[in-house]
Formats: structure tokens, sequence, C-alpha cells
């Protein structure tokens, strides 16, 4: 295996494959001190800065201790201070003696992968921006709990991932509303869109003509061979009919004494399968070919077809109206919100 292969195992650890090692330990518990460290530096951190506040202020007048807040601002803020710039310290130090392990146990396929990947706490070093501390937290969490220790109750984390996905649904929902809302007022105002319209058909006519081609062959070849011989039955008895109801040749045969009405008979036969067999020759280059191979005829519609000149108002109007629904529908579907209905169907098992 590799070292790209490595990374996903070694991405953001230092624990060592081989479990259960004194090594092992070592990590293991320097990362739960890591994880307890930072949460407790951030828990010192959001408490200064509510006493050094205002809030703070006010909260221990209302409380009538204004003494135990002026005790901390003058004994014990400096302290919070100057404990911060250790920590900065230790962090830059931790930070840049695990970039040399992952680069001595080459845990990335490159030496300089390591800053990019721990963004997160080379801009947590930034006084701003403390807050991406609790990333590494979140990762120490996740990674402890992918070992089969259960950091997080299962609860906590169903709920946590389902606010998660509700999050991330609003804010991909808001996107695409917003893109489709766009696309349809460029096409309301804008003159530019019959050129895409023009171009969208251009760039698929080739595609269309497929399409078309394997529909006839599947659809109407079928149907045509499934009614052939009714077809030219029909027509052959139409053929016959045409003739008894020509006058001017039944008189004519008539005039035949003892041969007429056979003569008339037998023409009127012939008559019925010539309809019977040009019917049938007719249909017949309809019905070859397959769903794969469609047949020359529906190649040569299906061509013609979709080579049809799109300058006409009517057909501009009905690709632009197929365009508008299919964005609005598109807007409908998006606007459903999936988180509510897994709700509701939560609600439903409950009840």
């Amino acid at each position: 295996m590799n070292n790209t292969e490595q990374a996903p195992h070694n991405y953001h650890s230092m624990l060592p494959k081989n479990k259960k090692t004194l090594g092992w330990w070592i990590a293991f518990g320097y990362d739960i001190f890591m994880m307890f460290i930072i949460v407790f530096n951030l828990f010192c951190l959001a408490a200064n800065a509510f006493l050094m506040s205002s809030y703070g202020n006010w909260f221990f007048n209302e409380i009538h201790l204004p003494q135990v807040l002026q005790y901390y601002k003058t004994e014990l803020h400096p302290w919070v201070i100057i404990t911060e710039s250790w920590f900065i310290i230790f962090l830059c130090v931790e930070l840049g003696v695990r970039w040399f392990i992952a680069i001595i146990n080459k845990h990335h396929a490159r030496w300089f992968f390591f800053p990019f990947i721990h963004w997160y706490e080379i801009l947590a070093i930034i006084p701003m921006l403390r807050f991406l501390r609790l990333i590494r937290v979140v990762v120490i969490g996740y990674r402890i709990h992918e070992l089969g220790y259960k950091v997080i109750p299962d609860g906590l984390k169903k709920r946590i991932l389902f606010y998660y996905s509700v999050i991330m649904e609003e804010l991909s929902d808001r996107v695409v509303i917003t893109v489709i809302d766009g696309i349809k007022q460029e096409l309301d105002t804008s003159s530019t869109h019959k050129q895409i319209i023009h171009d969208l058909v251009d760039h698929h006519r080739e595609m269309f003509s497929v399409v078309l081609a394997e529909i006839l062959q599947e659809s109407l070849a079928v149907e045509l061979k499934v009614y052939q011989q009714q077809i030219g039955d029909g027509v052959g008895q139409i053929v016959r009919q045409a003739i008894e109801d020509t006058p001017q040749l039944t008189q004519l045969l008539r005039l035949i004494p003892i041969a007429g009405g056979m003569i008339e008979n037998q023409i009127q036969n012939i008559g019925q399968q010539l309809g019977e067999n040009i019917t049938q020759g007719l249909i017949e280059p309809f019905t070859s070919g397959s769903v794969l191979q469609p047949n020359t005829t529906y190649q040569l519609i299906s061509e013609k077809v979709s080579n049809l000149n799109i300058e006409n108002q009517k057909l501009e109007e009905l690709v632009e109206s197929v365009v508008n629904e299919s964005l609005e529908s598109l807007r409908k579907q998006v606007k459903i919100k999936q988180w509510q209905l897994v709700l509701e169907k939560n609600d439903q098992v409950k009840e």
C-alpha cells in the first residue's frame, strides 16, 4: 500500500497502526488530554470574555458581589492572559512536533501536506479564531468514537447529524431556488435565451434522431406487426366493395352471357387479393428491424424530423413553455423539506 492510500488512516491522527501497544496507549491518552485541555482553555476564555464585559459588571452588581469581579480583574485576569500566551506557544510547538512525526512516519503523500490538512489548527493560533480549536476537539472525539469508544451517545449523534442535514438542506435549497429564479428571469426578460434554446436543440439533434427512431421501432413497428393481417384484410375488403360499387363494370360484365357473373366474382377476388398484397408490401418495411438497430425507414424519418427548422414562433413558444414548466417543477421539488418528512415519519413511528 502506498503513502497516498495510507493517508486516510493517519488523517489527523497520531495513533500508531498497531493497537494495544505502549505507543498506542500513549497516543490515545495524549489525544484525550488534548481534547480536555482545549475544552478547558476555551471555557476559561469564554468566562474571561463574559467577566470582562459590561454584561459581567451588570450580573455581579445584580447579585451584589462586585468585589468578587474586581478581585478577578486585578488578580486572576492577568494570569488568564499569561496562560493563554503559554498555551499558544505550546500549540505551536506541539504542531511542529506532530508535523515532524508525520514526515518521519510518512503519514501523507507529501511532507508539506500536513499544514493544509490541519489548516484549522494553524488558524486557531490567531486570537480572533480561537473557536476553531473546537474542530480539533470534534476530530479527536470522532477518531476515538471510530475506535469503538462511545464518546458521543447514539441519540445525540443522530440529533447532531439531523440538524446538520437540516442546515445543509436549507442552504442548498436557497442556492438552487435562487439559481432557478435567476434562469426564469433571464428567460422572461432577455432575448439571448432564444439563441441558447437554439443551441441546445442543435446540440441534441443527433440524440433526438436516435431516440425517435428507437421509439418508432419499439412502438409503431410492434403495433403494425400485430395488426398487419387485420389491416390487409380490411384494405382487401375495401377494394372488393369498391369493385362491387362500380356500376359501369357490373353492367359491362352482365352483357356477357353465362360467364359474366363468374368473371365479376373473379375480378372482385383478384381486387381483394391485390389490396391485401399491396397493404402487406407497404407495411412490411415498417415492421422490420429491432430497437437496437431500427430499420432505415424509421432512421430516415427521425433524421428528417430532427433537422426541422425551429425558426418558428409557435415552436419557440412550445420549447420555452417546456423549459419554464421544467424549472417550475424542479423548484417545487426543491421546496419540499426532506427533514420535515423525516420528522413526520418519526412522529408516525412513535404513535
